[in-house]
């Protein structure tokens, strides 16, 4: 019974510190009162004060480093993905669960690749020939190759000027980049996969969305290949 009189405790605490959050009376940029303080605010424990904070944390409402006080976050949509990204994680060790997540970037990315052959600008043409330039030369460097590889596919999210697009691209990097570095990476393979960015980039260059969908889904299709190559179905 402590542990759940302690958890309502800190639920309550947390909720009064995010309320002050969202009314701005504690604004972006600004620290927390010290724990002693809000131990004395609240007639309570620092068990409970430090389990707020976690709360707060995991929220993504506030940026708490050991030794320092901790910092009220400005708002964004990163930061509301990053709140769920340790269930996320735990979800991606599930059967299935790196599927299912890699399934929604697809969905998502045929979206984006039909969007910019309709509707790219200049500079977004500018900046996919910079990538796609980029990834070509770092064929022969995998783990370069990787990150020119994350950039290109960065264009795609970074086309429709939509914040919460760029927040979801940076969350599927982290989620799924630790089992794509785990992958065997050699020339062949990116060469095949600048392969698919090229013809991606052409097809956005002549305005074609669908031949555009076609060439993403067979890249995706085969990354995907790779992916159960090394690990099996996950």
């Amino acid at each position: 019974m402590g542990n759940e009189r302690s958890g309502r405790a800190a639920d309550q605490v947390a909720r009064a510190i995010e309320s002050r959050i969202e009314t701005g009376q504690l604004a972006p940029g600004s620290t927390l009162p010290a724990e002693r303080d809000l131990m004395e605010e609240f007639s309570t424990s620092r068990t409970v004060v430090r389990e707020a904070i976690r709360q707060l944390s995991n929220l993504g409402l506030v940026e708490a480093r050991p030794r320092y006080r901790p910092v009220v976050r400005s708002p964004g949509f990163d930061s509301a993905i990053d709140a769920v990204g340790g269930v996320v994680r735990l979800l991606l060790n599930q059967t299935g669960g790196v599927r299912s997540l890699f399934d929604t970037r697809v969905m998502i990315e045929v979206y984006l690749v039909r969007e910019a052959a309709l509707r790219a600008t200049k500079e977004d043409i500018s900046a996919f020939s910079k990538a796609l330039s980029a990834n070509k030369d770092a064929i022969e460097d995998s783990e370069k190759f990787y990150e020119t590889d994350v950039a290109f596919h960065k264009v795609l999210y970074q086309v429709p000027k939509n914040p919460v697009l760029n927040a979801v691209q940076k969350a599927y990097t982290d989620w799924l980049g630790p089992h794509w570095s785990a992958m065997p990476r050699l020339p062949e393979r990116n060469r095949k996969n600048y392969e698919h960015h090229r013809a991606i980039y052409e097809a956005i260059l002549i305005r074609d969305p669908d031949l555009a969908e076609a060439a993403l889904r067979a890249h995706l299709r085969d990354a995907w290949d790779q992916v159960r190559a090394t690990f099996g179905e996950i």
